[in-house]
């Protein structure tokens, strides 16, 4: 589930976010923190289902990264898992997708500046 990519710790996610599986998910960004890495890819290209426990971890853990000065990224391409970005659709629907800093590949998430013009770039919150 974990990879390192020069500064930053991928975590990658498949199947499902919800109320039995996101639990692990949060312990794994928190483990990431608790060990001073502050620069996190969550790659959920191959999640299929995403429910309000889900994009729960999700904010909570953009909240924890920006409590410690650290930096999140997602990883949503258009057509990850299947049949298109599931999580991307609920994000946009829940309308907290502007929150996060969303990229097309992991190449493009772990850009050393972070300056990819692949990136979309999210409204401060």
């Amino acid at each position: 589930m974990e990879d390192r990519r020069g500064e930053w710790v991928v975590l990658q996610v498949s199947g499902e976010m919800d109320l039995v599986t996101s639990p692990a998910v949060r312990q794994h960004v928190h483990d990431a923190v608790a060990e001073g890495r502050h620069w996190l890819v969550l790659d959920l290209s191959e999640v299929r289902f995403c429910d309000s426990s889900g994009v729960g971890v999700l904010i909570a853990a953009r909240r924890l990264m920006r409590s410690c000065s650290g930096r999140l990224r997602l990883i949503l391409p258009p057509q990850g898992a299947a049949h298109g970005s599931h999580v991307h659709r609920v994000l946009a629907a829940l309308g907290v997708r502007r929150l996060f800093d969303v990229y097309p590949d992991l190449g493009a998430a772990t850009e050393p500046d972070g300056e990819d013009e692949d990136a979309v770039d999210p409204l401060s919150a």
